[in-house]
């Protein structure tokens, strides 16, 4: 499964502030994972994240600017 960095990931089990959602800061054999409920961050490996993993919402591109994200506006 392609996990990226920027992507925002829902797990099965919710954290204790009640958020499903984390955001992905580090990827590879673990994953370094933000709560965006309170901001606090854990270290999980693949296997557990992977196991875990409800749905995945792709994020912005490292290095891509938010205005450069969506189609031309005219």
């Amino acid at each position: 499964m392609q996990i990226n960095v920027g992507d925002i990931v829902t797990l099965r089990k919710k954290h204790p502030c009640g958020s499903f959602e984390w955001d992905v800061l580090r990827s590879g054999a673990d994953f370094r994972l933000r709560c965006r409920g309170c901001g606090r961050q854990v270290m999980l490996p693949r296997t557990q994240v992977e196991k875990q993993l409800r749905s995945l919402t792709p994020g912005k591109a490292p290095g891509q600017r938010a205005e450069d994200a969506g189609p031309p506006v005219n």
